[in-house]
């Protein structure tokens, strides 16, 4: 497969960037989506060009940190994918992509594709744990959790924090990631004791860093490579009012 990149380059926060093209040629379809920009990166390194700079780690969909707007889609077109999970073959010979990082002001560029996620961090220090003394690990999994409870805290536990839910929203709303971190800890008996506390500083600490209210568009529900569902909101918001 021979295709054309139009890439988002910026060389730092400061400086403005703009889309630069690039040719991928002979990509295999069985390549992932970042091997493939491995293969583009070598060929500018041999030609003593900057390569491309994107995020990853684990590239088995678990980190989060794969976060890439591809053809204006979060993570690509692949509904429960992250970037890395994405393959070649879900494109097609002479295919033109747009690839450009998570666009909001919560999420500055750092360089090329890659954004500053650290206010999701900051997110959690302010109440996504649980600090009570549950004694040794017996103790904690012998406490009795009806299995509906479980298994709905642990659909929210799924959340892997990439962001895709606060770039494919129209007002950068970060309110499914907090409502899957809420509603995981607000479901468990280990997590009644900061209930309270814990979503009234989360909220806080989400409008401090600048996201967006949410007006009910669920793109992020579409978005989530977890397919996290919008419910949790509805629990954050009960929770808060509760709070």
């Amino acid at each position: 497969m021979d295709l054309k990149l139009k890439v988002w380059r910026q060389k730092n926060a400061k400086e403005k960037g703009k889309i630069v093209n690039y040719d991928a040629k002979g990509v295999s379809p069985d390549m992932s989506f970042l091997e493939m920009l491995d293969v583009v990166n070598e060929d500018l390194i041999v030609k003593g060009e900057d390569p491309i700079a994107f995020e990853h780690d684990c590239r088995e969909g678990i980190c989060g940190s794969c976060n890439i707007m591809i053809n204006g889609e979060a993570h690509g077109p692949l509904p429960g994918v992250t970037t890395c999970q994405l393959h070649m073959r879900t494109f097609k010979d002479g295919d033109t992509i747009y690839l450009e990082p998570w666009r909001a002001k919560a999420f500055p560029v750092l360089k090329d594709l890659v954004v500053d996620r650290s206010g999701f961090d900051r997110i959690i220090q302010a109440g996504g744990f649980v600090s009570i003394n549950t004694g040794g690990a017996p103790d904690a999994n012998a406490l009795p959790i009806p299995k509906k409870d479980a298994d709905v805290a642990m659909d929210a536990a799924t959340c892997i924090g990439c962001g895709a839910c606060v770039a494919s929203c129209k007002n950068a709303s970060a309110m499914l990631f907090v409502s899957a971190k809420v509603s995981h800890l607000a479901l468990l008996p280990q997590g009644q004791v900061e209930k309270k506390e814990r979503v009234k500083n989360m909220v806080n600490a989400m409008d401090k860093e600048g996201f967006g209210n949410c007006t009910n568009q669920y793109e992020c529900e579409a978005a989530c490579p977890k397919e996290i569902k919008r419910d949790f909101i509805r629990v954050l918001n009960k929770e808060f009012i509760l709070s």
